[in-house]
């Protein structure tokens, strides 16, 4: 019987407390039928290019991201150009897409979990020609990640120390977006473009998201208040269409005279004027719990 190949993906600073998870995932394989590489992220100028090289060498069926959010991204990405298998070992600060797809996020159960061969097929968004597998957004809580990016305080404390400061500042985007056809000029803190349904700390920003459904959700947040965040971490109450308005769209421009900041799937990409997004449908295959 041929041997599954899997390459794994490791990001070596991945969450707050570094593990040997070369190691671990080594003896993990041990007498079983996999055919195992593992290469380290390192170098982030040369990821994308590196990763494509190294699945391209060692032609793997599955390709496995151990890391958060941004190494998913990476992965996610290069397994859409080479249509492999996609894996996920949630090792990071921030794991919104494997809490998704309702993988443990404890590793060790996720590791056990890729030996099911249970996959699912979702939906993908390209957003500039960058693929986003969970959420994107463009404005205050990416400005939040460019300040935490660079903080010294890591985990879900050091975030939300780096969102009070930029709220503080009260960014505010003057924005054309068209949905559906549909222009809409609109005052806006915040834009996401959502592929799932919460961050990776759990708060629930799209209740209509389904990776599954040929659509995507544009949340606008025209006003950040207590009585909406609170409704996104505890209560998952409807939203009040004063503050939050949800579209449901398979196409997205958005366009704003001064550049804004933007982010994919936890990875800052810098600042903007102009987004254009569409869905990729059933772009790839994930192995699921």
């Amino acid at each position: 019987m041929k041997k599954s190949k899997i390459l794994f993906v490791l990001n070596p600073n991945a969450g707050k407390t570094p593990y040997d998870w070369k190691n671990k995932i080594k003896a993990f394989f041990v007498g079983k039928n996999f055919e195992i590489s593992i290469i380290r992220l390192l170098k982030k100028e040369f990821l994308e290019e590196f990763l494509n090289i190294e699945a391209g060498r060692l032609k793997p069926d599955i390709l496995v991201a151990v890391g958060g959010d941004g190494t998913v991204k990476l992965v996610a990405e290069c397994a859409f150009k080479k249509q492999l298998i996609l894996g996920i070992i949630p090792t990071g600060s921030a794991n919104g897409l494997a809490r998704e797809l309702g993988i443990d996020l404890n590793p060790t159960v996720a590791l056990d979990n890729l030996l099911l061969n249970k996959t699912k097929r979702i939906h993908l968004i390209n957003i500039n020609n960058n693929i986003c597998a969970h959420l994107s957004d463009i404005g205050l809580n990416a400005y939040a990640m460019k300040k935490f990016k660079f903080g010294k305080i890591r985990g879900f404390l050091g975030y939300f120390l780096d969102f009070l400061k930029v709220l503080r500042l009260n960014p505010k985007m003057d924005i054309e977006m068209k949905i559906n056809g549909e222009i809409i000029k609109i005052i806006a803190e915040m834009v996401v473009i959502a592929n799932g349904t919460c961050y990776g700390n759990g708060a629930v920003i799209n209740p209509l998201g389904n990776l599954r459904d040929n659509l995507f959700e544009i949340i606008v947040i025209k006003e950040i208040s207590l009585q909406e965040v609170f409704k996104m971490i505890f209560s998952h109450a409807v939203f009040d269409i004063n503050k939050t308005e949800i579209y449901q769209t398979d196409h997205f421009s958005m366009h704003s005279e001064e550049k804004v900041h933007f982010q994919i799937d936890g990875e800052y990409m810098g600042k903007v004027n102009q987004i254009n997004a569409e869905l990729l449908p059933s772009a790839i295959e994930v192995l699921v719990p």
